[in-house]
């Protein structure tokens, strides 16, 4: 079998509770025997971005360089590895793949001052240095990216989005309390995203 390390990174207002399908994810992973980081980063009601980036390169340098090395990001946390993208922060470039899951969009971000710190880089410096393959994925009706996901991080980073129907933030308010597609992504690369084959009735912390 061949190992794995991931990192998986949660977004604003996530406490990692357990019914998330990150969380989901995680557990799948390990059972499976990949190591996995699935950190609770620091003040995630009221973030700061120089201390998640701090806690990326830290995490990011406790990946283990003999096997793939995998990144999952949901939500602002895409938007953290866009900027340690756009810093080049050490790690980054050692990374094998990534997927980007449901970013929220600039106009969103400036509208909440606990993380309107967290504006975005500009976008087009960035699509050539992004790790190969980068992944890009989100719903079709994400109310945290109401420009759509092709048009507000698709488009100006060189990426053609999975768009998923009725998928929404990708959350536990849209259901997804286990997403079976992205573990088939984390165990094989070239796999399609999908939607959720099922809807849990869980209900989980808001944010993004």
């Amino acid at each position: 079998m061949t190992t794995r390390s991931f990192l998986i990174l949660h977004g604003w207002q996530n406490h990692r509770p357990e019914d998330h399908w990150q969380h989901w994810l995680a557990d799948r992973l390990t059972e499976r025997g990949h190591a996995v980081r699935y950190p609770q980063l620091p003040d995630p009601d009221d973030p700061v971005l120089a201390e998640w980036l701090d806690e990326l390169a830290r995490h990011l340098g406790r990946l283990d360089p003999r096997g793939e090395r995998v990144v999952v990001a949901h939500s602002l946390s895409v938007v953290l590895w866009l900027h340690a993208v756009a810093r080049g922060l050490p790690g980054v470039d050692a990374v094998d793949r990534v997927l980007l899951v449901a970013p929220p969009s600039a106009s969103v971000l400036a509208r909440h001052p606990e993380v309107a710190a967290f504006a975005l880089p500009p976008l087009g410096a960035l699509g050539l240095t992004l790790p190969t393959p980068t992944r890009l994925v989100a719903g079709d009706d994400d109310p945290y990216c109401p420009e759509g996901v092709q048009t507000a991080y698709g488009h100006p980073l060189g990426l053609t989005a999975e768009v998923l129907p009725g998928a929404a933030h990708l959350d536990l308010d849209a259901g997804y309390g286990s997403w079976p597609s992205v573990l088939e992504w984390c165990l094989d690369g070239d796999v399609r995203l999908r939607g959720r084959e099922e809807q849990p009735s869980a209900e989980g912390d808001s944010g993004f």
